[in-house]
């Protein structure tokens, strides 16, 4: 079974700094540090009202990403202006996901079934630049098979509703697990690659990280948080054996 990637995203680096509208902490220092732990490369969410990561901080990410020859994933929304943004920048990926100004955090997967008038063709105008393109959605075979449709290389599973199950208790759990799992090899076998993301800690991560058909893990909330305990390098190195150690597991059984 080939090694699971982790994509750390920064975002939350920059919520930090916007507190105090400073300069410090620096989220492409973040970046930096998080490559050198054993991220296999960075996620940024630029969004409509720039609450954390800003144009600037694109720019940047994009600048040392290429120079650093590791993956940028631009997280965007299905708009114009992000397209632009998108198309200027030509990050390595981009993976679309839904964005509501109220929220406050991203709280489920795109509806790509109901967004294809709009969303097959910005695919096809990323891609056809070179950009990976993904799509953030839910563990849904409809889902699954619209992204397919629309043109995507790859789709992420949002395991946000597992994760907080599995936090809460719930019974609950389980069937959310089966359902990731069924998405995963649904996925694969239409030829998508797979990745998945969204409320994962070191108490979700390894049976998320065992689903051989995971090729990526996006990580970010958790691992900043983390990083005020034990620090961001020491965050990502334990995430990383976690992985590593359910991926052996999972490769050997």
């Amino acid at each position: 079974m080939s090694k699971l990637r982790l994509g750390v995203n920064i975002d939350h680096v920059a919520t930090v700094r916007n507190a105090r509208g400073d300069a410090y902490p620096d989220p492409v220092r973040a970046a930096e540090v998080a490559l050198a732990a054993g991220a296999d490369g960075i996620t940024a969410h630029l969004r409509e009202d720039r609450r954390h990561i800003s144009d600037a901080d694109i720019d940047a990410l994009a600048a040392i990403t290429r120079t650093k020859r590791r993956p940028l994933n631009l997280e965007m929304a299905v708009t114009t202006e992000m397209e632009v943004i998108a198309l200027a920048h030509l990050p390595h990926a981009a993976c679309l996901v839904p964005e509501r100004r109220e929220e406050v955090t991203t709280e489920g997967g795109l509806d790509v079934v109901r967004g294809q008038a709009a969303i097959a063709p910005l695919v096809g105008r990323l891609a056809a630049a070179g950009i990976r393109v993904s799509c953030f959605i839910d563990a849904d075979p409809v889902q699954v098979v619209a992204s397919k449709s629309a043109g995507a290389q790859v789709v992420e599973l949002h395991t946000g509703a597992y994760c907080e199950a599995v936090r809460a208790g719930s019974a609950d759990a389980a069937r959310l697990l089966e359902g990731l799992k069924a998405a995963a090899a649904q996925a694969a076998a239409l030829g998508l690659e797979v990745h998945a993301g969204h409320g994962i800690d070191y108490g979700t991560v390894k049976p998320i990280a065992a689903i051989p058909e995971l090729m990526e893990l996006n990580i970010g909330h958790f691992l900043i948080g983390e990083a005020i305990f034990i620090g961001l390098g020491p965050a990502i190195q334990r995430m990383r054996q976690l992985m590593d150690e359910a991926r052996g597991k999972a490769g050997g059984a």
